[in-house]
C-alpha cells in the first residue's frame, strides 16, 4: 500500500469546517425620530408621496467574546411629487447584539454586514410601518433591501475613493 492510499472501504474524510452559530442576544431602537411636515404646514388635499431610503450600516466588535453590535440607520425621506414639498422625515437607528462564533476572520466583516441586518430587517420594516401609520400616513411597507449588493456597493465606493484619494496624492 501506497503511503497516501487508505486501507479498503475507507475514504478520506473533509476537513471538517466549523460550525457557525450565531444568535440575537438582543434588539432596540437606539433612535427614533419622525416628523409629519405635511400637517405642520397645513396642506390639505391629495399629496402623491415620492418616498426616498437611504440605508447605512454599522458593526462594531463587543468587549465580550465573539459578541457583535449590527446598527442599522435609515432615513426615510417622503416629498410631495407635484410640488417637491416635504412630507414626513423619519430617522431610524435599529441595533442588535449577536453572539457569533465560527465565522473565519476574513469573513466576519460581511457576515457582520450582510447576515445580521438581513435578520433584523423584518423588524425594521414593522417599526417604519407603524410610525408612518401612526404619524398620520398610510403605512410604509419598505421593499426588501438586498444586503449583498449594498455591501458590495460599499466595496465599491471606498475602492473609488481610495483611487481618487491616491490621485490626488501624486499630483
Amino acid at each position: 500500500m501506497a503511503e497516501n492510499e487508505l486501507p479498503e472501504g475507507q475514504q478520506a474524510q473533509p476537513q471538517a469546517q466549523p460550525q457557525v452559530k450565531m444568535s440575537v442576544m438582543t434588539q432596540f431602537i437606539r433612535d427614533l425620530s419622525f416628523e409629519n411636515i405635511l400637517s405642520q404646514k397645513g396642506v390639505q388635499g391629495e399629496v402623491q408621496p415620492d418616498v426616498s431610503v437611504q440605508v447605512n450600516l454599522d458593526a462594531k466588535k463587543r468587549t465580550a467574546d465573539h459578541q457583535f453590535e449590527v446598527v442599522m440607520k435609515l432615513q426615510i425621506e417622503s416629498k410631495a411629487k407635484e410640488s417637491d414639498h416635504k412630507l414626513f422625515l423619519m430617522e431610524l437607528e435599529y441595533a442588535g447584539v449577536f453572539h457569533i462564533e465560527g465565522v473565519p476572520e476574513e469573513q466576519m466583516h460581511p457576515f457582520l454586514l450582510i447576515e445580521c441586518p438581513r435578520m433584523l430587517f423584518p423588524f425594521v420594516r414593522r417599526i417604519v410601518s407603524d410610525m408612518t401609520r401612526d404619524g398620520g400616513f398610510p403605512p410604509l411597507n419598505l421593499e426588501t433591501i438586498d444586503f449583498v449588493q449594498l455591501y458590495r456597493n460599499e466595496l465599491l465606493r471606498r475602492q473609488q475613493a481610495q483611487q481618487t484619494n491616491g490621485q490626488v496624492g501624486t499630483a
